[in-house]
């Protein structure tokens, strides 16, 4: 590369500035600046060594800046005349980052870098700068050192001192300031500074990024949760994959880890595992890995550390060992620094910071992650008993044993009343028994115990259940528990249903759980309900099994009847039947036993929806929620108020819809299901999504939701579905980062749920990426939708997607790629016909991007023929419909867009012309627009007058909603009338439009306008 001419160094350098930061980066400003040095050209050098300065700035080699630094000092003490004024700028600007360096590098001792402050204070006066970035520099190093008095004192009279040139932005001291007051654990004070910039309102190349990051824990720690969640959510966004943000990534990762998301801090981290080795800058280094050694050591306290898997240098290493090999170097460069400050500053905060306690158990976040492996149980020594046992364990304390008993009797209770948490409580008492010694066996008990075993394995489809069943029954048989007995017998018919028995042998089972429950003794309170339960169990049942009987009739026979319309109405008529007999059944116990004749209802309810009779589903819903409620058994009413709410969202009743959602949600707080509460607060969500003001209220729920899919394990199923309804809450709140990131960590699921959701999804991500700015990536979204529909009949949904990633390609550097989809959306709009107002739009956009690499007479005309085309169009297509007002605007846009390309034209050529003045007529290097005469441009600029001119009689034409383009017209076409010498015709043209104005209705005008119209009329005078 030494032998690069220095036209070729200049443009290298050029194209050094397009690369991604990062070590490929820096090796190639290192070999360029070499290079200068060689050619002899010493402003070359000098632009050489301030490009490598720059690529180190933004990388993980900040250190190494310090050697080109040094040879741009001495380039500019041998002779600072050869800098001009933008050169001394950029040599004294980057004294601030050097100062840093010196301060975050372990091997300096302190003495230089307290000289090289002194000198860096020295060249700032004798430049004439303030001292504000210098003290901002002490502060930095007081800091670091542990001198916390003098960091104070610094950090006063950096305040104190007035703004100038080499202050850092507004962004950056708002950062260092509120870190200031973090530092001393001042937390409420920190996030106070830094709201500018958490607000938006001060930003710079690395802000917000880094202020998001840093203010994770501090949030946390001021219980404002929700925020701390948005800032991880957008910070790690803005972050992710950017190295010179290193130290901010490794405080995402540690947010994680101390908000119960483990998963997706190892997540962050693989992300990431580049950088899982020793850095140039150690100081990045003990940031970055310190915020990992968080993540790995909560990670082996809940038992991953053997089992977990990470990369470390190109090898998959335990949790437990790179946690050691982590931990060693750090530590390593800690005390380095402590060695050379005199004290243990850096060591202290280090180890304080992997002290930390977490500070919430589960904070969900909304974005999908894969969970972690089964932990490993953490082990705990049992210390060995310094006596042996006695020969005869002691009996069980009598408190024990009440306890006991008070448990078993809460479980009963529980389980007769069918509530959700009878589940744990029999797990708990199986657990407490199981401790007490064999002689203190209660028979029921172990009845009992047998019996939910059994009907957990039901409810499981485990093939043991029927024989488990069985057991039980024969069990409280011998007990003379003929009620359990009889609901044991009803539980196999369910049984063998569940695993597809022969209909005649469910029949069966089920005849003998009727008869054992009409057996029993008609004093014994439980008769009734044993009797319903079975009686209901076999008007469900009995559809099923009819089903059954007919589809064997159908394999047996060998062909189809036929009879399709016969079939049909063989279902109306059992639906029909189904409902008579629960409509019956719900009359005769609706007094007796309200809760059971509730859970008929319900049945009810979805019969008549399969009957397509919505309205008397709702008003069976509703009734079943109110006798569970009324019964006692307010969990029992929240499926019927999910469904409920589900049809009135259906029906376009939404408010009816919320308040049925609401009441689910209220009466799910007993439910033990992690499934059934992320339904109910899905279900709420969608329908406040459906609210103008909903959209807060629907993201709260959504990402309950979510969590609870999760805990349910399916994360991929209904946990999807919240992600994306979190996401769309999001978006109406117009938190697109948040929502990008939601919907990128479940994108994969999304995608599995049938090709129309695929489309929207992609549609909607690369909306999201359009607002956000990350341009390529929502034109990739757009082009993958369009690759989906590609195969629909209709071809317009693919040239959409394919005009939509166009036109995202277009705001990059990627011109072929966006001519590429702009021809194909054209090709598409116009095989799908009747959409001249998209290739109307197309073919202007293709006219630009003609000229953004260059304007040349070849360029400029392939712009005009392009946009002539798109006025063809438009004119076609107003000849049918004349007053069409989209087609208006659109023409009339077109003309103005026009006019702006012979606009472009005449500046170009009058740059040429002007450049070929300068250099004695020689031509151009510029541009190879041929040189114009007079009457050629003056040509010209009458035509782009008269396009203006008609563009703007059109959007007058058209009304208010067009007076801001009508206005940019009538001042283009004013400045042009005074290029060609005739100011008096533009004064005049502004004046008009002025004079219509101000006879507008107050609140029409926008209020720029009337100020920037009179200062164009005294430009124009002038």
């Amino acid at each position: 590369m030494s032998n690069l001419t220095p036209e070729e160094i200049r443009k290298a350098l050029h194209e050094n500035h397009l690369l991604p930061h990062g070590a490929a980066r820096n090796a190639q400003a290192e070999a360029l600046a070499a290079a200068a040095e060689v050619c002899g050209d010493r402003a070359l050098f000098r632009n050489a060594l301030v490009t490598l300065i720059d690529a180190y700035e933004y990388s993980s080699e900040r250190t190494r800046m310090m050697v080109p630094f040094a040879r741009l000092l001495q380039e500019y003490d041998r002779d600072p005349g050869t800098f001009d004024r933008g050169e001394a700028h950029s040599l004294f600007w980057r004294f601030k980052w050097i100062s840093g360096q010196i301060i975050n590098s372990p091997e300096i001792p302190l003495a230089s870098a307290a000289g090289y402050l002194e000198d860096m204070e020295r060249r700032y006066r004798l430049a004439g700068y303030s001292e504000r970035a210098v003290r901002q520099s002490e502060y930095y190093l007081a800091d670091a050192i542990g001198d916390d008095e003098r960091a104070e004192r610094a950090v006063a009279a950096w305040q104190a001192t007035e703004r100038d040139e080499m202050s850092d932005c507004h962004a950056c001291e708002t950062n260092s300031q509120g870190s200031f007051w973090a530092t001393k654990g001042d937390d409420a004070k920190a996030i106070e500074i830094w709201e500018p910039v958490l607000a938006g309102k001060q930003t710079c190349r690395e802000e917000p990024h880094r202020v998001l990051a840093r203010s994770l824990l501090p949030m946390l720690r001021q219980g404002r949760i929700d925020e701390a969640r948005a800032h991880h959510l957008r910070g790690y966004r803005l972050a992710r994959g950017n190295e010179s943000l290193l130290r901010s990534i490794g405080q995402h990762i540690e947010f994680c880890a101390l908000t119960g998301n483990e998963a997706r801090g190892l997540e962050i981290l693989f992300d990431h595992d580049a950088h899982l080795k020793p850095l140039t800058d150690v100081k990045v280094q003990l940031d970055f890995h310190g915020g990992v050694l968080v993540l790995l050591e909560r990670l082996a306290t809940l038992g991953h550390g053997a089992g977990t898997s990470v990369p470390y240098e190109g090898s998959t290493h335990s949790v437990d060992e790179l946690c050691a090999v982590l931990h060693a170097g750090c530590l390593d460069i800690a005390r380095r620094f402590d060695a050379r400050n005199g004290n243990s500053r850096v060591s202290d905060r280090f180890l304080a910071r992997l002290g930390r306690a977490p500070l919430v158990d589960v904070l969900p976040l909304g974005v999908r992650s894969s969970a972690l492996p089964q932990a490993a149980p953490v082990t705990v020594p049992t210390p060995t008993p310094v006596e042996a046992e006695p020969a005869h364990p002691a009996a069980p304390d009598a408190s024990v044993r009440a306890s006991v008993d008070a448990s078993a009797e809460r479980a009963r209770h529980a389980r007769d009343q069918g509530h959700p948490g009878a589940d744990a409580l029999w797990s708990d008492l199986a657990v407490r028994v199981a401790a007490l010694p064999a002689s203190e066996a209660d028979p029921l008990l172990a009845a009992d115990l047998a019996d939910h075993r059994a009907v957990s394995a039901a409810r499981a489809g485990a093939p043991e259940a029927a024989e488990l069943l069985v057991a039980a029954r024969d069990h409280y048989r011998a007990l003379g528990q003929a009620e359990r007995a009889a609901l044991a017998e009803l539980r196999l018919a369910g049984v063998a249903a569940q695993a597809g028995a022969d209909p005649a042998e469910t029949r069966r089972l089920l005849s003998t759980a009727i008869r054992a429950a009409e057996a029993l003794d008609p004093a014994d309170p439980v008769r009734g309900r044993r009797i319903a339960r079975a009686e209901l169990t076999t008007i469900r049942l009995e559809p099923y099994l009819r089903s059954i009987e007919a589809t064997h009739a159908h394999d047996e026979s060998g062909h189809d009847t036929g009879h399709g319309h016969d079939h049909q109405h063989e279902q109306d008529h059992g639906h029909a039947e189904l409902a008579a007999e629960l409509d019956s059944f719900i009359a005769s116990y609706a007094e007796a036993l309200p809760e059971v004749a509730a859970e008929a209802e319900e049945m009810l309810g979805r019969v008549l929806l399969t009957q397509g009779d919505p309205e008397r589903a709702l008003s069976s819903l509703a009734s079943s929620a109110d006798r569970a409620v009324t019964a006692g058994c307010p969990w029992q009413a929240v499926d019927a108020l999910v469904l409920r709410a589900g049809v009135l969202l259906s029906l376009g009743r939404p408010e009816e819809a919320e308040a049925a959602a609401r009441s689910g949600l209220k009466h799910a707080a007993e439910l033990t299901d992690p499934e059934e509460q992320g339904v109910v607060r899905l279900t709420l969500a969608d329908t406040l999504l459906r609210r103008r003001d909903g959209a807060e209220e629907a993201a709260e729920h959504a990402l309950t939701a979510a969590h609870w899919f999760d805990q349910a394990g399916l994360s991929a199923d209904g946990g999807a579905q919240a992600r994306l309804l979190l996401a769309r809450a999001y978006a109406r709140t117009e938190r697109y980062a948040d929502a990008a990131e939601v919907v990128q960590s479940t994108l994969p699921d999304l995608l599995e749920q049938g090709e129309q959701q695929a489309v929207f999804v992609r549609e909607f991500l690369g909306d999201l990426l359009r607002e956000v700015r990350d341009l390529p990536a929502s034109a990739e979204q757009y082009l993958h939708a369009a690759e989906l529909t590609k195969d629909w009949e209709d071809p317009r949904p693919q040239a959409g997607f394919a005009q939509a990633a166009a036109d995202q390609l277009a705001g990059t550097e990627l011109v072929r790629e966006a001519v590429a989809a702009y021809e194909r959306a054209l090709e598409l709009h116009r095989q799908a016909g009747g959409a001249p107002v998209a290739e109307a739009r197309i073919l202007r956009s293709l006219a630009w991007l003609a000229l953004r690499e260059e304007v040349t007479v070849d360029t400029t005309a392939a712009a005009r023929s392009l946009m002539d085309e798109a006025i063809g169009v438009l004119e076609a297509a107003l000849a049918a419909d004349p007053q069409d007002p989209e087609l208006r605007a659109e023409l009339a846009q077109t003309w103005h867009q026009s006019a702006q390309v012979l606009d472009r034209q005449v500046r170009t050529m009058k740059a040429a012309d002007e450049e070929n003045d300068e250099e004695g007529g020689a031509k151009s290097a510029v541009s190879a627009v041929t040189v114009p005469g007079e009457a050629e441009l003056t040509a010209l600029r009458l035509e782009e007058i008269r396009l203006w001119d008609r563009a703007a009689v059109v959007y007058a034409e058209l009304g208010h909603d067009h007076l801001e383009d009508r206005f940019q017209c009538i001042n283009n076409a004013a400045w042009t009338e005074q290029e060609l010498g005739r100011p008096e015709a533009g004064v005049e043209r502004v004046t008009a439009l002025m004079e219509e104005i101000l006879a507008l209705p107050e609140g029409v005008v926008p209020e720029w306008m009337l100020p920037n119209a009179e200062r164009i009329l005294a430009r124009l005078r002038a």
